[in-house]
């Protein structure tokens, strides 16, 4: 257990973060076919280095989803400090939707594999609807942002954009433009000009 909680060692963390980006390409073009011998093989390590980090290709891709996660809390904590915070709120919004396709085909294919992704990244999950949160009040505080929507109307608005973009019905439909549809409807109506 208590090698578990060492911090890894510089070159077996390159190694990790590479099998970790070859594996979210490979998954995002190939889906669940390809294997960790040529996951491990694109990523220019042997089979056993992979194994030693990721025992088998669900924990591979719980680990990518994960890390994707990770990325947007990130980057909502550093937009929950900007200047501007409705530009904020609408940056992170556009970024979870630009992410969301390859995002939601690995979880669809971890779903299919029998892997319960949300009980694994759940606690990242929230941190990052928390952070949506913060920017959503910054935002409302500072007049951008209509004042009656609260973080769980946000989210059930983005999920519902989400989920009807991944209906193969819409495939045509552009997610910036259904975001940005979306948007409008978040900006807080212009107050009476002051004669």
């Amino acid at each position: 257990m208590e090698a578990e909680n060492r911090p890894l060692r510089a070159d077996a963390r390159r190694n990790r973060d590479r099998l970790l980006e070859v594996a979210r390409q490979a998954f995002a073009t190939e889906g669940l076919s390809v294997s960790l011998d040529e996951i491990a093989r694109r990523a220019g390590v042997g089979p056993g280095t992979l194994y030693r980090h990721f025992p088998t290709k669900e924990a591979l891709f719980e680990a990518v989803v994960h890390e994707r996660l990770r990325h947007l809390v990130d980057e909502a904590r550093a937009l929950s400090r900007a200047d501007d915070p409705g530009a904020a709120l609408f940056t992170i919004l556009d970024r979870v939707v630009a992410d969301a396709a390859e995002k939601a085909d690995l979880i669809e294919a971890l779903a299919g594999a029998g892997v319960e992704v949300r009980t694994t990244v759940s606690a990242t999950a929230a941190d990052l609807r928390r952070e949506i949160g913060h920017i959503l009040a910054r935002a409302q505080d500072d007049g951008t942002v209509r004042a009656d929507i609260g973080t769980a109307d946000l989210m059930a608005v983005l999920g519902g954009v989400l989920l009807a973009l991944r209906h193969p019905a819409n495939k045509a439909a552009d997610p910036r433009r259904s975001l940005a549809i979306v948007l409008d409807g978040l900006r807080a109506a212009p107050g009476p000009k002051a004669s």
